[in-house]
């Protein structure tokens, strides 16, 4: 269980205080998956990075599974099995596939293994995991071998910033089924997907909604989703491109 306890966090902006996120506290239960929505420069990425370790709070605490883990690094969270999906995926040059996938899994996996974590994610394996990750790769099939190496992690919690960021309504669509598919075979893990799509927020067991750096609603989807619906907290914008 992740727990987050009055965190602030505030940057200097040309001489001036300016806070992003102020005195939040937020729940995320095991084997849940939270979608946190809002208006642009809510906070919700800022507040992505800080679970991460990214971003260090100004204030606050963060606790997982009771342990207090405000101090630690990326690579020491990454270590206690918090993994982390960036808006636009890293591209590595001279890197193939098959070896991001066991750098994810901290072991050499067998091309066999390697293939079923992409099958998993709709890309068909033997065009892929030779394929080095750059510059040739969609954004759509690097969000998809960025999932899968999220899996291969098999981290406990996993935190996804905006993933509908940058690809087409054909990737969207993907992704969406992608999501639910792992929504309906979570089980020692839990998911955090930063998003304001509606099609991804339908999928969430729990919504919270930031407003200006403050939860301004949580709870049940089937609570919180009806009165988000034509909002600017949740613009639906693969339905404006059907």
């Amino acid at each position: 269980m992740l727990e987050l306890k009055h965190i602030s966090f505030s940057v200097e902006d040309e001489g001036e205080k300016k806070e992003i996120l102020h005195d939040l506290s937020l729940v995320v239960e095991d084997r849940k998956c939270m979608v946190i929505t809002g208006p642009n420069g809510s906070g919700k990425s800022t507040l992505a990075r800080i679970i991460a370790g990214i971003e260090m709070p100004s204030a606050g605490q963060i606790l997982l599974d009771g342990e207090d883990i405000t101090e630690k690094s990326i690579t020491e969270r990454a270590k206690l099995g918090i993994g982390f999906a960036f808006q636009q995926p890293v591209r590595f040059k001279g890197i193939k596939v098959i070896d991001l996938l066991r750098l994810a899994a901290g072991k050499n996996l067998s091309v066999s293994d390697a293939c079923s974590y992409l099958s998993e994610v709709g890309l068909c394996a033997r065009d892929y995991v030779q394929r080095e990750v750059n510059a040739s790769l969609s954004g759509g099939e690097l969000k998809r071998i960025e999932i899968a190496t999220v899996l291969a992690r098999q981290s406990r919690l996993t935190v996804f910033d905006e993933p509908e960021a940058g690809i087409d309504l054909w990737s969207f669509r993907n992704l969406t089924r992608i999501f639910q598919s792992m929504r309906e075979n979570i089980r020692d893990s839990s998911m955090i997907i930063i998003s304001h799509q509606e099609r991804i927020l339908e999928i969430a067991d729990e919504i919270a909604v930031l407003s200006e750096g403050r939860i301004e609603q949580r709870g049940p989807r089937d609570e919180i989703l009806p009165a988000l619906i034509g909002t600017d907290a949740a613009q639906s914008a693969c339905a404006k491109l059907e």
